[in-house]
């Protein structure tokens, strides 16, 4: 595995203490704002806050890193506050603060996100995309099954202790900060660009775009706008009969499922081709929300996470991998940041747009939907060209 550097091991094991801190609280999050006093209502426009600053801030530091030729300090200065943030949603219990820590987890995100991937594109050639990128996300997602795995057990001997766990959850975080201190950024000749960067100027992006990007982008964003939450299908898994800690477990199998075939299948991406793969992924998530909208049977609801699992590897990594092929080497931050930031808010609205579907007319008709939108941009991806930098 000459192609899995010293750097994207580190990144790599960086996101797996990150996301394993992260992962731990998720699904305890909302009995816990519950717990000190939060509506529902203001559990909602906390997240909605807290996505939104990760969205925006995503281009704009990506451009930040890019104008910059820095991409270290960004990794670790958005790691840290992260790390920061989880015992400081136990400590300060008043909503201002724990409005500040929460949005203080998602704005490191934001900081790290576009040139930690840049980082990631560097260490790879153009016949490695899919392998590098998919091996951070198989190891960034096994923390997906860390996390919750550990706050089950946790919470199995310590019912409702869930202040501890914040405190808890800071020990990987930590140890993830401490791993970004031996990245190091490579000597580039590139020249750093003395010119102010507006918060809005990574948007300026799109105009100076090569077509490409711009064709891939829109397709990316459309599918995203009805890509809603994960949280609907683990509400259609309850709806059809599983009990909380079926549901769980679940979510657990789906993380371990993406994990164990990211890698693999960006091994594969780099032989097929990164379209071919993303376009199979798409169908995937199709089926699965097809699936989802008319199945209540035990067995084929796991079936369908078992295949949501590998429509994630399928795309996700291979999304960022495909647009580090289309842009400059120069902008791969800004260009990834930008989509970043832009697939956050289409996010946002995609899970708005689901809620109310599954409102008035109920879970079939809002999954459905999903899986009607998702075709059509299936199709549309095979109209967009197969990158011209790429070696197929």
């Amino acid at each position: 595995m000459k192609y899995i550097t010293r750097t994207v091991w580190i990144l790599s094991i960086v996101s797996l203490l990150t996301d394993t801190a992260s992962e731990m609280l998720y699904p305890i999050l909302p009995i816990y704002l519950e717990s000190i006093g939060f509506s529902i209502l203001l559990i909602g426009i906390l997240e909605g806050v807290a996505e939104a600053t990760a969205g925006l801030s995503k281009g704009y530091f990506g451009k930040l890193s890019d104008s910059t030729a820095k991409r270290v300090p960004f990794v670790q200065l958005g790691y840290a506050f992260s790390a920061i943030s989880k015992p400081m949603m136990a400590i300060f219990i008043y909503p201002l603060w724990i409005f500040f820590a929460r949005t203080l987890d998602r704005f490191g995100k934001g900081i790290r996100t576009g040139a930690r991937d840049a980082l990631l594109s560097d260490e790879a050639t153009l016949k490695s995309k899919g392998k590098v990128f998919g091996f951070h996300r198989s190891m960034d997602t096994f923390g997906a099954v860390l996390g919750p795995s550990l706050a089950l057990i946790y919470l199995y001997f310590y019912p409702q202790n869930y202040t501890s766990l914040f405190f808890i959850a800071f020990i990987p975080g930590l140890f993830a900060v401490f791993a970004s201190l031996y990245l190091k950024d490579k000597n580039n000749n590139r020249p750093q660009i003395k010119t102010k960067t507006p918060f809005f100027s990574f948007l300026k992006y799109w105009k100076e775009s090569p077509v490409a990007y711009r064709k891939l982008l829109i397709g990316l964003l459309l599918f995203t706008l009805f890509n809603s939450s994960d949280v609907f299908l683990l509400l259609k898994a309850k709806e059809s009969g599983l009990e909380d800690t079926m549901v769980i477990g679940a979510y657990i199998f789906y993380n371990l499922i993406y994990a164990l075939f990211a890698f693999p299948v960006g091994i594969l991406a780099d032989k097929l081709g990164l379209k071919t793969i993303f376009i199979f992924g798409l169908f995937l998530f199709t089926v699965v929300y097809f699936g989802m909208s008319v199945c209540f049977n035990l067995y084929i609801i796991l079936g369908m996470f078992f295949l949501y699992g590998i429509y994630a590897a399928a795309t996700e990594g291979i999304s960022k991998a495909w647009i580090s092929t289309i842009s400059q080497k120069k902008d791969t931050a800004t260009a990834i940041g930008t989509y970043a930031g832009l697939q956050s808010i289409c996010t946002m609205t995609a899970s708005t747009l689901t809620g109310l579907l599954w409102y008035q007319f109920g879970a079939a008709v809002a999954l459905m939907t999903s899986a009607v939108a998702s075709f059509i941009v299936l199709v549309y991806f095979f109209t967009i060209p197969k990158p011209t930098t790429e070696k197929y």
